[in-house]
């Protein structure tokens, strides 16, 4: 396989067409070897419109979603990220690459092992790899300029909001199958938050992922 020209025919086949026009997010797909970061035994793959399968059930997301995923966040060099799905370690690389510091929380510790090998042999350090449940939050009290889901939730709890930065942003995949929708969150100078309704997809969902509340009346 010609490794570049699978890369330029994954940017401008999938990922241009949809709507993916940033030039600094175009020009990060090829800083960042997508198939560095593939399963080794489906590395044909890495270029492909597909999920493709990790261990223990997981997913990477389609190169287009994560592309489109990366350029509606806003990056900014001086943010600090908390992404939540580390999975195989490439949309952190992605943050890593765009933001100061990110960090990135993986429910499977072998995947978390994983990533973190694939983050080193990237030559990407500001990128730390935690393991645990971070479907409701993560690191109470912490403050985040840039908060992104891989994995889709019913709805954003408000632990998520209360963390945002002023200025900051966050994102999710909500809702249920088959058809979700990707929300931005924006934190404005005067403390309130701005939502909008980006574009509809579908992704697998995360473990134990906060359930709307019930009311009773």
């Amino acid at each position: 396989m010609n490794l570049e020209q699978a890369r330029f025919n994954m940017v401008e086949q999938q990922i241009r067409p949809w709507d993916v026009l940033n030039i600094e997010v175009l020009d990060l797909l090829y800083q960042v070897r997508r198939e560095v970061f593939v399963p080794v035994g489906q590395r044909e793959l890495a270029f492909v419109d597909m999920e493709i399968p990790l261990d223990h059930g997981e997913f990477m997301l389609s190169p287009k979603l994560e592309a489109r995923l990366i350029q509606e966040l806003r990056l900014k060099k001086s943010d600090r990220v908390l992404h939540v799905g580390t999975g195989s370690g490439y949309v952190a690389a992605l943050l890593g690459k765009r933001a100061a510091t990110v960090t990135s929380v993986e429910i499977h510790p072998t995947l978390a092992t994983q990533a973190r090998q694939r983050l080193h042999n990237a030559g990407i350090h500001n990128v730390t790899i935690e393991v645990g449940d971070a479907a409701q939050g993560w690191h109470p009290g912490s403050v985040w300029d840039t908060i992104l889901l891989t994995g889709s939730v019913p709805y954003l709890h408000p632990v998520f909001l209360n963390a945002l930065a002023t200025g900051g942003c966050a994102i999710a995949i909500t809702g249920h199958a088959p058809v979700m929708t990707v929300r931005r969150w924006m934190r404005l100078p005067d403390g309130t938050l701005r939502e909008e309704s980006l574009f509809e997809t579908w992704v697998p969902s995360l473990h134990h992922a906060a359930q709307i509340p019930l009311f009773e009346f």
